[in-house]
């Protein structure tokens, strides 16, 4: 959590030896996948692989199906980690099978008694499946798959206003999520409508990344020309990102005010 990776990774070679000492799978398992986690966290993505089938591999030993939710969640991060190295064959199979297994899991254990699966089991399911949606639904955004990534983050948003509420951080960043694909489709009106309630909700939560919404909102009012309304945003958006010293945010609403100075002297131009 400090980010001390290095002496983090010492510490857990230590805790797997001790665990293979002891003969416990379960702490040999709970170590690969810290070590795996240390890796992927430090953007050594070849190490994390490994790490993470090696679990893969502790854990259906042990016994643990792969619709456990355990054995998703590292499914999940496969799948992301071959996003990350452009796999896009593997990172496509491993968001499916992810989403596929829970869409199955959940359809079976709908008719199963609160004395067999608690509500809490429930929920964390169906997060664990909104977690998923939003993952496929960032990668299918990034390779230009708009209208396959606006269905994901609706589900990831359903799933999220149910279980969470409308005032969860994460129901706030799906809806400016939502926004931005929206956006990218040339589908201004819808696309404001979601980032404005994106917005209102940060504003009453105190939301961590309102800058974010701000210049998402600012850039879709670029786009329907209001530019006066844009403007103002992005100065506030500046302002906000500058306190956070968020660079890449900065750099996102500089480039939308050079792109608005531009717009504006031709409009005076066309005057």
């Amino acid at each position: 959590m400090k980010g001390e990776m290095e002496e983090a990774e010492e510490i857990l070679h230590k805790t797997l030896r001790l665990a293979h000492e002891c003969e416990s799978k379960r702490a040999i398992i709970y170590t690969y996948d810290l070590m795996a986690n240390v890796a992927f966290l430090s953007g050594d993505y070849d190490s994390a692989e490994k790490l993470f089938k090696t679990t893969m591999i502790y854990m259906i030993d042990g016994g643990v199906k792969q619709d456990d939710n355990s054995f998703i969640e590292i499914s999940l991060k496969m799948a992301s980690i071959y996003a990350a190295r452009n796999q896009n064959d593997l990172a496509v199979a491993g968001f499916q099978f992810c989403i596929m297994s829970l869409d199955e899991k959940i359809e079976k254990e709908k008719e199963l008694s609160a004395e067999i699966l608690s509500a809490e089991e429930r929920t964390n399911t169906r997060l664990l499946l909104g977690l998923c949606l939003d993952s496929y639904a960032r990668y299918l955004l990034a390779n230009s798959q708009l209208l396959h990534a606006q269905t994901m983050y609706e589900r990831a948003l359903h799933i999220c206003r149910e279980e969470q509420g409308e005032l969860h951080p994460q129901t706030v960043t799906l809806l400016s999520d939502l926004a931005t694909v929206l956006e990218a489709q040339g589908r201004f009106g819808e696309a404001y409508t979601y980032v404005k309630q994106a917005l209102d909700a940060a504003q009453q939560t105190e939301h961590p990344n309102q800058h974010v919404i701000l210049g998402n909102m600012a850039m879709i009012l670029l786009h329907q020309e209001h530019l006066a309304d844009a403007e103002r945003i992005f100065k506030e958006a500046l302002t906000k990102a500058e306190e956070k010293k968020d660079s890449w945010s900065i750099i996102y609403i500089q480039k939308g005010l050079a792109e608005l100075t531009k717009r504006k002297k031709h409009k005076e131009q066309n005057v």
